[in-house]
């Protein structure tokens, strides 16, 4: 009796080491590349076959194509007469880097400070949910404030047209409820008048890469932070010993060690500006005001897509790929080559 039972028992758990667990892995990552090729490698892949095809919508509703045309549309991108590719380009390029410069510089100078042993900061804990709170609102709602704030009659023209009258000695008229009916302008005085903000190609310009560092510069810092964190720091403390001063350990042993997360930070940075649509968007309301000087690649793509020209708007998709990839690629190899195993 004992002996069948040690027989059953050992073909049990014979039976039980031969189940094979290998193939369970590929079911638990399976969902990832469903998503991934129904969502992104399709759309993908459909975009590069329709930038090869004439395929638009004209008048009322007659579908042209699709006709294959091979890369016509990309030569009608960069030599029809109503093409304006290389200054939307300059636009995207010009207000990423008016809003990365001080964000890269702001946050490389908070991941210090917070990461310095010697400093030993107070409050850290709450200074870096402050600084990271405006990454967490959406850029519709944040685009849409700052409108709310700098328009004609928002808040920020008020103060200041309130501010310059006092100084000038205009004297206001109230009603019973205390609204403005009137001024008295003294001779020779000339009354305050609302400052047209997004009628300013400089204002314009500045006040949409002023929301994109807002919104992203405590994300850099994260980042950066992570960065200096991960060096040894033996070596910050053999550097004071030795009479380094905070600028030489700054340059001579942070930056270099930090590189290849500054070079992350950049080409991420990057991307996402050459891919700038939403704040823009939606304080010129699509039409890239004053003078098409803030309409961004995107955008562009956006009003394409608004004519149902599909042809053409593959053929953007596509050059913007490319011109994502050569940019990120040159950065990379540039900054990074010292990194690289040489064999």
């Amino acid at each position: 009796m004992d002996n069948t039972t040690e027989i059953k028992t050992g073909a049990k758990l014979k039976k039980r080491h031969s189940v094979s667990y290998d193939n369970w892995g590929y079911a638990f990552i399976s969902p990832f590349f469903i998503i991934y090729i129904i969502f992104s490698l399709i759309p993908l892949l459909t975009t590069f076959i329709y930038s090869m095809f004439e395929y638009y919508k004209e008048g009322l509703g007659v579908w042209v194509g699709p006709n294959f045309v091979g890369l016509n549309n990309f030569k009608l991108l960069f030599t029809a007469q109503n093409s304006h590719i290389g200054k939307f380009l300059g636009n995207t390029i010009f207000m990423w880097l008016i809003g990365f410069i001080p964000q890269i510089i702001v946050s490389l100078v908070l991941a210090v400070w917070f990461t310095n042993t010697e400093l030993n900061l107070k409050g850290q804990r709450f200074f870096k949910t402050v600084i990271y709170l405006p990454n967490l609102i959406m850029a519709a709602a944040f685009a849409m404030l700052v409108y709310a704030l700098f328009s004609d009659e928002g808040p920020v023209n008020k103060i200041l047209m309130s501010t310059v009258d006092k100084l000038n000695g205009v004297k206001y008229v109230y009603d019973s409820e205390g609204y403005i009916v009137d001024k008295v302008v003294p001779e020779g005085v000339k009354a305050a008048t609302a400052v047209r903000f997004f009628a300013s190609v400089g204002w314009t310009r500045t006040l949409i890469a002023g929301m994109n560092f807002l919104m992203w510069y405590g994300n850099t810092t994260i980042l950066l932070m992570a960065g200096v964190m991960g060096i040894d720091n033996s070596l910050f403390e053999a550097a004071r010993i030795d009479g380094a001063s905070p600028g030489q350990v700054f340059f001579k042993i942070t930056m270099p060690l930090l590189l290849p997360i500054f070079v992350y930070v950049f080409i991420t940075s990057l991307i996402g500006g050459i891919q700038m649509f939403d704040v823009p968007q939606i304080v010129t309301n699509g039409k890239g005001r004053p003078n098409d000087t803030t309409m961004t690649l995107i955008m562009d793509l956006n009003m394409y897509l608004k004519k149902k020209d599909y042809g053409t708007s593959g053929a953007m998709s596509v050059v913007l790929f490319a011109m994502t990839a050569v940019l990120s690629g040159f950065v990379y190899k540039s900054t990074m080559s010292k990194y690289q195993n040489k064999r």
